[in-house]
């Protein structure tokens, strides 16, 4: 594993107050309790998700106990780790496999017990997984949409992914916690491009040309991202940061374009005004002001996503601190994603004579 990639550490402050382990797997329990308060507040506004999916129905109580299950070991195994290190000493990464596989290992019986995580949502969720792991789609009267929202949940967790990788060589070579290894330039760009290849299967598979187009997009941007870290490119250079620059701009319009016409079915980029308020549609559950907010930070934190995907970033963004944010705001813009995409899905359901998911509804393709 670790003959992958040439080694080039970087230390920074922010890896003595939180190493790359930690930082990880905050990422991934913030995902789990925001999916938590989706369920919630879908809720209120009587959204009926579990419908929308096709599962049994989706107590929010129990996802925030099998989070809370999560950030347990995780908040001790930092205040220990602190403890450790409060003298400057460094803290051998060896001794955070432990907190990986708490983290990202599949939880089984025997670790969770059921009443945190029960096993029928255990089981749905893990079939889904595999299902989706390899390009696989569930029929629409199976639950496509549930498989298409978890499919979608993993390109934002594509940058967290891959530092999966660097943490493990980490441990490999026996860094310390204080220096991160971001030298990749085979690994770490092709797991930044599964979930993205995971999604365009999907879409492929179940025949939708232009929804495939979008997560198309994220790979020339990769591509070209990792060539310009290379040494070797001489005259090359300039040429291949336009591409790149034209890569990723495209792949952030295209996708913010899909977000606001195709998931959300908002009229902002498509057609006039008609007997609803400018550039959002007739039938609405959320607030005016929620649907233009949304739109506002779709725009912005797509763009900000879209050049993080680029390895060749990590120098512009020097700090640690910095690229943990950003990890941390596209899991955020998920998690509002979620609303409005459901609230759509409910709207096409509710309004239409043909109630199997994916056959229904103003869009070119099902996202």
């Amino acid at each position: 594993m670790a003959d992958l990639d040439a080694g080039e550490e970087i230390e920074d402050p922010f890896n003595r107050l939180l190493p790359l382990p930690y930082k990880l797997s905050a990422v991934l329990v913030l995902g789990i309790w925001l999916w938590g308060f989706n369920i919630s507040v879908l809720h209120q506004y009587r959204i009926d998700i579990s419908s929308l999916i096709r599962s049994s129905p989706i107590n929010a109580a129990d996802v925030y106990r099998y989070a809370s299950t999560l950030s347990a070991p995780l908040v001790a195994c930092i205040i220990i780790w602190k403890a450790y290190t409060y003298h400057g000493d460094t803290l051998p990464n060896a001794t955070l496999i432990g907190v990986l596989l708490i983290m990202f290992a599949v939880p089984h019986r025997f670790l969770y017990p059921t009443s945190f995580w029960p096993a029928a949502g255990r089981s749905r969720f893990l079939a889904t997984f595999r299902r989706i792991a390899l390009g696989g789609l569930a029929r629409s009267e199976d639950g496509k949409f549930g498989d298409v929202l978890l499919a979608d949940a993993l390109t934002s967790y594509a940058r967290p992914l891959s530092e999966l990788y660097i943490a493990l060589t980490m441990m490999w070579r026996r860094q310390g916690t204080d220096s991160v290894d971001r030298s990749s330039m085979v690994a770490v760009p092709i797991l930044l491009a599964v979930p993205f290849a995971i999604r365009l299967r999907q879409c492929i598979t179940d025949n939708q040309p232009y929804n495939a187009l979008k997560y198309a997009t994220a790979f020339p941007a990769i591509l070209f991202s990792t060539l310009l870290r290379a040494e070797s490119l001489g005259a090359w250079r300039g040429l291949i940061g336009y591409l790149w620059i034209l890569a990723a701009m495209t792949n952030a319009l295209y996708s913010f374009y899909w977000d606001v016409t195709c998931d959300w079915d908002l009229t902002l980029l498509t057609r006039p005004a008609g007997d609803h308020p400018y550039g959002l549609r007739a039938t609405r559950n959320f607030s005016d002001k929620a649907y233009y907010s949304m739109i506002a930070v779709d725009l912005v934190l797509r763009f900000a996503w879209a050049f993080k995907l680029s390895p060749h970033l990590e120098h512009f963004y020097d700090i640690e601190g910095g690229i943990f944010i950003l990890e941390l705001l596209e899991v955020v813009r998920r998690f509002l994603w979620v609303y409005f995409r459901v609230e759509t899905e409910w709207v096409r359901t509710k309004h239409s004579s043909d109630v199997l998911l994916g056959d229904v509804g103003p869009k070119l393709d099902e996202d």
